[in-house]
């Protein structure tokens, strides 16, 4: 077991996001809302039998490499309680449906399936695979970002690309800001926030941004910036500050960008 080592974490991982994705596309539009009690928003209860189907594809083959890990999920299900907790340097943090209920279940746009470690409360590996539009991204802090098609077992390097009119915006975005994009002939979708962090790597699209509906953007949203990060995109807050490299410091906003450009229109249209 190696709890701190990225690359190992990546290696084991990314079949299972693969199985995971393909678990939560198989059963997109077949199964029903069942919120889970006691949570403070619609968004937050959102609950599908994909949701605890896809963790569990991902954190089986978890637990024989890393369950001394500190975990974070998503849901309760039955692999949870097998990590023990005992390297505190080690956190995994695991979201198996990103976007349950706007973009999962009401399809409003893309939706999610994420993991990441973080050591030291910092993220040192990362992948997020976006199902309905068959990508897979994953990066290790330092050595780049890669990306395959769903269903290929070989990727290539990822990189940002400049192409395209594209934006993607999180729910959490006001409808006046998406209005001032398109204003400008940008190609404006709303995303999950998995999506939103990986904005730019995908093909048409320019960049993205995400304004958090509760305060801070959340360890899980955070996940995608490393792989962006290493992709070359441009990272910032909504008023074009260094985005946080830790979990631990707030933001309550993000910009992803291909390139500076990008990133100052996105920070002028969320100033108004």
């Amino acid at each position: 077991m190696a709890p701190l080592d990225p690359a190992l974490f990546t290696r084991v991982l990314a079949p299972a996001m693969a199985q995971a994705a393909a678990i939560a596309s198989a059963l997109e539009g077949r199964v029903p809302n069942v919120p889970k009690q006691g949570e403070a928003t619609p968004v937050k209860a959102a609950l599908t039998i994909a949701d605890t189907a896809a963790q569990e594809a991902l954190l089986v083959p978890l637990v024989a490499r890393f369950a001394r890990a500190r975990l974070e999920a998503e849901e309760d299900t039955r692999s949870v309680a097998r990590f023990s907790g005992d390297e505190p340097r080690a956190r995994i943090v695991v979201d198996p449906i990103d976007g349950t209920l706007h973009f999962y279940l009401s399809g409003q746009g893309p939706y999610a399936v994420m993991a990441g470690l973080a050591v030291d409360a910092r993220y040192e590996a990362a992948l997020v695979a976006l199902p309905r539009e068959g990508w897979l991204f994953e990066a290790v802090r330092g050595a780049g970002a890669r990306r395959r098609r769903l269903g290929d077992a070989r990727g290539e390097p990822a990189r940002v690309g400049g192409d395209g009119r594209g934006l993607l915006l999180s729910d959490g975005v006001p409808e006046a800001v998406a209005a001032r994009l398109a204003a400008r002939g940008f190609e404006v979708r709303r995303a999950c926030g998995g999506a939103v962090a990986v904005a730019p790597l995908l093909p048409g699209i320019r960049g993205g941004l995400r304004v958090a509906n509760s305060g801070t953007i959340s360890t899980r949203g955070r996940i995608g910036v490393l792989i962006a990060a290493e992709a070359g995109a441009r990272i910032a807050t909504g008023r074009g500050e260094p985005f946080p490299d830790d979990l631990d410091t707030a933001a309550d906003s993000l910009i992803v960008a291909g390139d500076a450009e990008i990133a100052d229109v996105l920070r002028d249209a969320l100033a108004g």
